[in-house]
């Protein structure tokens, strides 16, 4: 079976992607003092995308980045269904170091809260293990819109996703480099480039409160075409107002 890569030479979405992907890496300063970088790879088209981006741009405008990829399989979880060989044939291919970590998930108490914190705590392990502190994560714009619709809806706050945070606790900093790109986009690079058919299998998050939120703004985006955009965007603008003005000790 042929491995899909995506490498430059690009196409014009891929060097639109690029340029889009550079941009938030340079607003955010996402990649300041690391050469050491983890990849949440689930095998899905945002965290193919995102390693493929990262592993285009490391030693080009950028320093050298050594790059570990971390998959969490199992019965359930994100990268559920998801063949390792083709993962691993993909990393060998770009010179990645792949991990990968079992989760122990279990269809009677599935739950997509108590799956994320396993799979983020695995993933920080992982990373930890070979020294990468910063681990990049897939979350796209899309993401992020319906990130802060759910946690206004139902916490009344207006969060959305950070590009950058530090988690102190962890003693790790998770950064979204494909934070201004949208998830069409990638749908159409992933259809380019032949990763395009990896789909989520988990019986929860096909109807997951996110999920659920996708479809309302699919339903807000008839009056307001522009709606996802804009809520993303305030988002982002929301979330570098309120980090400046934190003490320097809590940044990030």
């Amino acid at each position: 079976m042929e491995i899909p890569l995506a490498q430059p030479p690009w196409t014009g979405l891929g060097k639109r992607l690029e340029s889009t992907f550079r941009k938030a890496i340079f607003d955010f300063k996402l990649l300041e003092g690391v050469q050491k970088i983890a990849v949440a790879l689930s095998g899905g088209k945002d965290s193919l995308a995102l390693l493929f981006l990262l592993k285009a741009i490391s030693g080009k405008g950028f320093q050298h980045l050594d790059i570990t990829a971390i998959h969490v399989d199992g019965e359930f979880s994100c990268g559920a269904g998801v063949n390792i060989s083709f993962l691993r044939d993909i990393c060998e291919k770009l010179e990645v170091n792949l991990i990968t970590r079992q989760s122990t998930q279990k269809l009677e108490t599935l739950a997509c809260y108590s799956c994320s914190r396993e799979r983020r705590s695995l993933i920080f392990d992982a990373a930890k293990s070979v020294n990468a502190h910063t681990i990049a994560f897939g979350h796209h714009k899309d993401d992020s819109a319906q990130t802060l619709l759910m946690n206004l809806l139902n916490k009344g706050e207006f969060e959305g996703n950070l590009p950058k945070i530090k988690m102190h606790h962890y003693d790790v900093t998770i950064i979204r480099p494909l934070i201004y790109i949208s998830e069409n986009d990638i749908k159409e690079f992933a259809k380019q480039y032949g990763f395009a058919r990896i789909t989520c299998r988990c019986p929860v998050g096909q109807n997951s409160m996110r999920r659920q939120v996708d479809k309302l703004l699919n339903e807000i985006e008839i009056l307001y075409p522009n709606a996802r955009e804009n809520i993303a965007q305030a988002g982002l603008t929301y979330g570098s107002q309120k980090a400046a003005k934190l003490p320097k000790s809590r940044e990030n």
